[in-house]
């Protein structure tokens, strides 16, 4: 008996909305969703309320009229039906910034706070665990003493190319203070105060405070050259 079913149908294949819906679905999955325009973003949203109709001049038609991707989220309900969205479309449209600001709370919630000493001294205890002896690590600070990033500092026996790698990320990372920290190293305390002062140096045009170096050995607390007055 002859197979009288219908051929599956490729729809990566197709010229109309749900073949090119396919192909946008399949480049996320491959190249990733960072990889999309903002007309993109907007697009794939629009899939979710407007489910048979090609959604790509509408999504560019409305970063057109409103501004940016950004103007189209906050733009006033009112105004999105008069562009011609139903509600259920405007409904998945407020849903992208609801997650960035949760997204962003659980963020701020998650970065330790070092903004005195004993929240410092605490943080340590977990973060030395896998120090490796001769380390120079940095913890990058945003503006209110939140930990940005714990790294290691470049391994550049240079001080001016190691202050300005150190400089550069900072500024990449938007941050506003650096804490370091030696990890039982092998130079006296001097030569590293006078290696911090440079580093302190180099940062202060940029705006970027060396809140302290710390100095880690075994069997010692952790001391502070701000304290001891080596910074």
């Amino acid at each position: 008996m002859a197979n009288t079913s219908s051929p599956r149908i490729d729809l990566t294949r197709g010229t109309g909305p749900q073949g090119h819906r396919a192909r946008m679905r399949t480049r996320v999955e491959t190249n990733g969703a960072e990889t999309l325009a903002d007309y993109e973003i907007l697009e794939m949203l629009l899939f979710l309320g407007i489910p048979r109709k090609d959604t790509k001049p509408l999504a560019k038609g409305l970063i057109s009229h409103f501004g940016s991707l950004i103007d189209v989220f906050r733009a006033p309900s009112q105004d999105l039906r008069s562009a011609g969205l139903n509600d259920d479309t405007i409904r998945t449209l407020r849903l992208p910034a609801v997650a960035a600001e949760r997204l962003a709370s659980a963020e701020h919630r998650e970065r330790p706070v070092l903004g005195d000493w004993a929240q410092l001294i605490k943080y340590l205890e977990t973060a030395l665990a896998g120090a490796v002896r001769g380390q120079f690590r940095l913890f990058y600070l945003d503006n209110r003493n939140r930990l940005l990033s714990n790294e290691a500092a470049p391994e550049l026996e240079d001080i001016t190319l190691l202050n300005r790698a150190i400089a550069i990320r900072a500024l990449a990372l938007h941050a506003t203070a650096i804490i370091g920290l030696h990890v039982q190293p092998a130079l006296k305390p001097v030569a590293l105060s006078t290696a911090a002062r440079t580093l302190e140096t180099a940062l202060r045009p940029l705006s970027i405070v060396l809140h302290d170096i710390l100095l880690e050995e075994p069997d010692t607390p952790v001391r502070s050259f701000r304290q001891e007055g080596l910074l």
